[in-house]
């Protein structure tokens, strides 16, 4: 059986974690694979957006494989930062392409990471999330402890990292962890939608737009303010006023359409 399945449905690629029998627990094949998937769609000018997810219903991932971890001491090595190891956090955070988590399941630890690199998360009602590196007394090395500080506030990330505990997708919501939370039968089918309209957009502009938004969440306010100033400056500069007037009568006449 294939770990990684890749679906082409258009200028969208659906990826889905295969191993509902293992949580969709991350292995070192399916590291390799996701990995290696996220870094050559994202070269491919066909595709727009990528969604990622887990097969069957329990599980978006439950993070590393611990089986396969206690007899191959490698698997850990794997979530260091060495440049050279397959690294999919890092394949997907530098993804040119949006990348939207369509989260089935569980997310815990790893998956949990692997989630929160994703630009965009949608999760079924039925998902939960946890932290629970405490648990089996690793830390974090895929960015876990300095991103969900910065998402949903120190002490409910504190929270999460110190207790284990699950938090719901409802919560998930509420916390701004997650865009929304839908009905399960209803998750792809909102998730593709989403992605279809993101895939209109034209590809270069969603590409500076994605690193946009993300380089300036790492400066202080008034650099990410000065950052957005000078990228408008320039990009705006560039545009006719034709152009510009042909984009607002399409825009205009997509919002009556719909």
């Amino acid at each position: 059986m294939t770990d990684l399945l890749i679906d082409r449905r258009g200028p969208v690629a659906v990826l889905t974690l295969n191993r509902p029998q293992a949580l969709n627990a991350l292995s070192q094949s399916l590291i390799r694979a996701l990995t290696q998937a996220v870094l050559d769609l994202g070269r491919d000018d066909s595709v727009h957006v990528l969604v990622l997810t887990g097969a069957g219903e329990r599980a978006f991932s439950a993070g590393l494989d611990l089986k396969e971890l206690g007899s191959s001491p490698g698997l850990l090595g794997m979530v260091e930062g060495d440049g050279a190891r397959p690294n999919p956090i890092r394949a997907i955070e530098q993804c040119p392409k949006p990348v939207i988590a369509a989260v089935n399941g569980v997310a815990i630890t790893g998956g949990f990471e692997l989630a929160l690199a994703c630009d965009i998360l949608v999760a079924a009602t039925t998902a939960r999330f946890a932290d629970t590196h405490q648990r089996v007394g690793v830390i974090p090395g895929w960015g876990l402890s300095q991103k969900l500080s910065r998402i949903v506030g120190p002490s409910r990330a504190k929270e999460m990292a110190f207790s284990g505990r699950f938090v719901s997708a409802e919560q998930a919501s509420q916390w701004g962890l997650v865009s929304r939370a839908v009905p399960p039968g209803d998750l792809m089918a909102d998730v593709l939608k989403l992605a279809g309209e993101i895939a209109e957009v034209p590809a270069a502009f969603l590409a500076d737009y994605k690193r946009l938004v993300d380089e300036g969440y790492g400066m202080r306010f008034a650099e990410a303010m000065a950052l957005e100033a000078d990228w408008s400056k320039r990009h705006n500069s560039a545009i006719a006023v034709t152009d510009l007037e042909a984009r607002r009568a399409g825009v205009q006449a997509r919002g009556r359409s719909r």
